[in-house]
């Protein structure tokens, strides 16, 4: 959740995001807490039935297993996150799990070029909504969720007012207050992508529209415009990825997707003309076809030239769900390679701490010389009206405890506590809460410049404020994870989130 501070001479600026919490004693959250209070008992049990050395034996094991819930690195991550992530590595790597072949000669069935990892079992099927628009639905078996794509067009903020920019992300702000609203809501993500201009659309435009008869001076100076503007040039595409529970109620049967499809399709106008006034520009549902070309390109950008051709002669290429997946992919222990590029992928594990301004991720947003592709998405998991009370309430019971547990409370937990309480004032006067990530995915197509492109994200990760990390020993999850196809990670995870954040 986020608060605003005002001021008449001031900038506007954003800030008091909190990450989940829960109480509990030696950094430990209410899970890790109880199981210190049951080693305990477990250590007094123990000296009463044997003797004191068994005793000692046995407080140093748990001992052991605490302090490896309670040191951590810079990010949060404790040393026995960091261990299991390694042995599933390591034996993922063993099984060769981490290695992906497809096509005729590959081991996906039928032969086909299917998504790999998470996005293997996804389904597309394509609709039309009220205003007769065709619309991609993806469905996921094991999530049990449908999702579909909506392609904006951002204004940007150059040459704009800043209090017209104030204005978009207040509406931002309220266009994600109403998710929390929207039947079946289980998450959202927001993709900005940005890539090299190949030029193809910018010489089929002028072909199209230039007059035979125009005056020579004019036609020799968009000719010139059609050679050199491409150079140097770059694409921004944005994609917003709507997801929803096949499911209408908990424990009810999970819709098919044409009842899935009928609903959404009455739902789109609305979220299509209410994301408009955003900032996104033109908001439009993507097709089955302009889908498939967004994940075909995705994970083998050298497609990108040979698509936009066939739009330039006029063609469509004939593309398949089946026919979009990359033909060999190969996932690294903090890389990915994937056809003919090599990406890195990076998460938030700390929000911007204090203030900023409505521009602090322009740098993150933008292209970079050093980096092929580049793709941000934010995912946005909006928490319903009636569990945001409940949660919000026990945010501030975690850091009332943490705060009161020792006689002279740091600086940061008597901070942290005024935060939650904060918190707490504002969704009761009927703000939203949302929980959120970002995932940075940098793709180059020469392996060499790799170096070049983490210092570059690095870089425009501390510009933004950001603590980005690799995300090893999943590379290829997340690499899928930051694509619009509605992927809800925690609907992946063997350990529910809600239990991590407790240990």
């Amino acid at each position: 959740m986020a608060t605003v501070e005002t001021s008449r001479r001031g900038v506007r600026t954003y800030g008091n995001w909190r990450q989940p919490t829960s109480p509990g004693l030696l950094g430990l959250g209410t899970v890790g807490t109880g199981l210190m209070f049951v080693a305990l008992l477990i250590v007094i049990v123990v000296l009463m039935t044997t003797n004191i050395l068994n005793a000692f034996i046995t407080a140093a094991v748990f001992g052991g297993l605490i302090l490896l819930l309670t040191i951590r690195d810079g990010d949060g991550r404790s040393v026995l996150s960091r261990t299991a992530n390694r042995v599933a590595w390591t034996s993922t790597k063993r099984r060769r799990a981490n290695i992906y072949r497809s096509g005729p000669l590959g081991r996906s069935d039928w032969g086909t070029n299917q998504l790999p990892g998470l996005g293997a079992q996804t389904r597309l099927s394509e609709h039309e909504d009220s205003y007769a628009r065709p619309f991609a639905m993806i469905y996921s078996p094991h999530a049990k969720t449908y999702s579909i794509v909506i392609g904006t067009e951002p204004d940007g903020a150059a040459l704009v007012d800043q209090e017209q920019v104030d204005l978009w992300v207040a509406d931002w702000g309220h266009w994600l207050r109403n998710l929390g609203d929207e039947p079946n809501m289980e998450a959202a993500a927001v993709t900005i992508e940005t890539a090299p201009d190949s030029g193809r659309r910018l010489r089929r435009e002028v072909e199209t529209n230039t007059d035979p008869d125009g005056p020579d001076f004019a036609k020799a100076m968009l000719g010139e415009v059609v050679l050199s503007y491409p150079a140097g040039s770059s694409t921004v595409k944005a994609y917003v990825t709507l997801t929803f529970a096949a499911a209408p109620r908990k424990g009810a049967k999970p819709r098919k997707p044409d009842e899935m499809a009928r609903e959404l399709a009455a739902r789109l106008p609305g979220l299509t003309a209410s994301l408009q006034a955003t900032g996104a520009g033109a908001a439009h549902p993507l097709s089955a076809q302009e889908l498939c070309e967004t994940i075909r390109v995705a994970y083998d950008p050298a497609a990108a030239t040979l698509i936009d051709d066939a739009h330039a002669d006029g063609e469509v290429p004939d593309l398949r769900w089946s026919d979009v997946g990359p033909t060999a992919a190969q996932a690294g222990w903090d890389s990915y390679r994937h056809d003919s590029a090599k990406s890195v992928t990076w998460a938030m594990t700390q929000a911007p701490r204090g203030l900023v301004q409505s521009g602090v991720l322009a740098r993150l947003l933008a292209p970079h010389r050093d980096i092929a592709r580049k793709r941000v998405t934010l995912l946005y998991k909006p928490i319903d009206p009636a569990r945001a009370a409940t949660l919000v309430q026990s945010d501030v019971r975690a850091a009332e405890f943490k705060a009161t547990s020792t006689r002279k409370p740091a600086a940061r937990d008597s901070l942290a506590l005024r935060s939650a309480q904060a918190t707490e004032s504002e969704e009761a006067s009927g703000a939203g809460l949302v929980n959120f990530g970002i995932l940075v995915t940098a793709t180059v197509l020469d392996p060499a410049k790799e170096a070049d492109a983490r210092a570059a994200v690095d870089n425009l990760g501390a510009t933004a404020r950001l603590r980005l990390r690799p995300v090893y020993g999943s590379q290829d999850s997340a690499f899928a994870a930051a694509l619009p196809l509605g992927l809800v990670l925690t609907k992946h995870v063997a350990v529910p989130a809600a239990l991590r954040e407790r240990v």
